[in-house]
């Protein structure tokens, strides 16, 4: 924090002039008024980081004057000072928000104590408003890029539900679709963005390490407990918790979180006393939950109890439309990280990362990308700087049958216009199809809307191609 900036609001001048003159030596900034119609005033000119105000003023209540400030300037902290010691006069001014309350006449060692835990404090709670602020804007809803229509459906959704009252959210979809992110996103634009929010992996330990994780011990639990722990769910309150691979909890622990999404009480491992906490729970998996409860392998009624807001979020091959528009956000996410200067993706390169099938999903391009940018020097990124595996699938385009081995489109001695090399391939596709969009599809290993993408990219679309019947 920048120099310290400190109103002394006190009509006595020896103590005034006193508080003034040490508090200039400490490193503060002062300012001192006599009233506190002044100390307004003075306030209104710009806020200060802590006010040392009297009790007896000429012409108000020095309460009075401290509800002001409460109302007005709540990030400012008021020490009161008052020569009339009295404890019924010391909790109303704590009620009304006092930092502390010191009693005349005092030193100004014992002072400047009070001075420096309050301005401590203060540095303290802009540190927590400014890491607020950056973790709202660092996952605010625009970090999730979408422009296909299926994505964007998703996202509206989100909106909805993160302003809501929603108390368990199922995040669906495969690996590296981004449930972290999305889960991250859900907190921060809630109303319960200034709680905590904790994450945990299911998978990430034993199951009697995860049970203590989540719902803490109580002191000689097991044979390490020496101390009382608190766990997720307390240190959450009014907060969320986010369980990544809930599909991987233990059955025991299912039943207990069952029991927690159903009552809002849990125990400590250890304990005989039910805990009461508010928090949001937001599970995520990459697995088929409905398929493990057909399987007995997680709990039914404890299924039906998150799925009560499940959200899928598609796999990025079913997100044609998505990838130029990542592609480019992470080159300049990168360029700022790397301080590099790509000015953005040769078309070449483009079309091979649209002919490729992902199935990292938006973290395999993030990494992709990443590891192409710190590779290049400027300019565009090439195909040169694609990996093979993103090569294979748009220029070998495979065999027509089993008698005949040859490709149906090999690189020459001067390359190939990989344009040209997926144009012929989805027009063949179609023609081999009799038009039909799904089976052409099929025959290309994608899906409708990629096909559909790809037509419309060729203008291809009026070339007599039928829906599928």
């Amino acid at each position: 924090m920048a120099q310290p900036s400190v109103l002394i609001i006190e009509d006595e001048e020896g103590v005034r002039t006193a508080l003034a003159r040490r508090l200039e030596m400490n490193g503060c900034h002062v300012a001192a008024t006599t009233t506190g119609k002044e100390g307004i005033t003075r306030l209104e000119a710009g806020p200060v980081d802590l006010v040392l105000l009297d009790y007896r003023l000429p012409d108000a209540d020095g309460l009075t004057v401290l509800e002001r400030i409460g109302r007005d300037w709540p990030d400012t902290l008021t020490v009161m000072m008052t020569a009339y010691t009295n404890v019924d006069l010391a909790i109303k001014a704590i009620r009304l928000g006092a930092y502390d309350y010191i009693s005349k006449p005092f030193s100004l060692d014992e002072m400047m104590v009070v001075v420096e835990k309050a301005l401590e404090a203060k540095r303290l709670r802009t540190e927590v408003e400014w890491f607020r602020t950056a973790q709202q804007e660092e996952f605010g809803f625009d970090r999730i890029v979408a422009r296909d229509p299926r994505m964007l459906d998703v996202l509206n959704l989100l909106k909805n539900v993160a302003a809501s009252e929603a108390r368990t959210i199922l995040l669906q979809g495969e690996s590296g679709t981004g449930k972290d992110l999305v889960a991250k996103v859900l907190h921060y634009n809630s109303p319960r963005a200034e709680r905590p929010f904790m994450n945990i992996t299911c998978t990430a330990l034993a199951e009697t390490l995860l049970e203590s994780e989540l719902f803490g011990h109580e002191r000689g639990a097991f044979t390490d407990a020496r101390e009382k722990k608190k766990g997720l769910f307390e240190l959450a309150d009014g907060g969320t918790i986010f369980l990544d691979e809930i599909g991987d909890m233990p059955p025991t622990l299912q039943a207990k979180l069952l029991r927690f999404l159903e009552e809002k009480a849990f125990r400590r491992v250890g304990g005989t006393e039910d805990l009461v906490v508010d928090v949001r729970i937001i599970a995520a998996t990459n697995k088929n939950l409905r398929d493990l409860v057909a399987h007995r392998q997680f709990r039914e009624d404890l299924f039906y109890r998150l799925n009560i807001f499940p959200i899928t979020l598609p796999p990025l091959r079913e997100r044609p439309q998505d990838v130029p528009v990542l592609a480019n956000y992470f080159v300049e996410r990168f360029n700022a990280e790397f301080h590099k200067t790509i000015t953005g993706i040769d078309p070449a390169a483009m079309a091979v990362m649209q002919a490729y099938d992902w199935p990292g999903n938006v973290r395999e391009m993030r990494n992709l990308i990443e590891r192409a940018m710190l590779l290049s020097g400027s300019g565009r990124l090439t195909i040169d700087g694609l990996p093979t595996e993103l090569m294979t699938p748009a220029i070998v385009a495979g065999r027509e049958s089993e008698a005949n081995p040859e490709p149906l489109i090999v690189l020459g001695p001067k390359g190939v216009d990989i344009r040209k090399v997926e144009r012929i391939l989805v027009e063949k596709a179609i023609e081999q199809a009799d038009g039909n969009q799904s089976r052409a599809a099929q025959l290309l290993g994608l899906s409708r809307d990629q096909l559909r993408y790809r037509l419309q990219k060729f203008g291809l679309l009026k070339a007599g191609t039928e829906e599928a019947s």
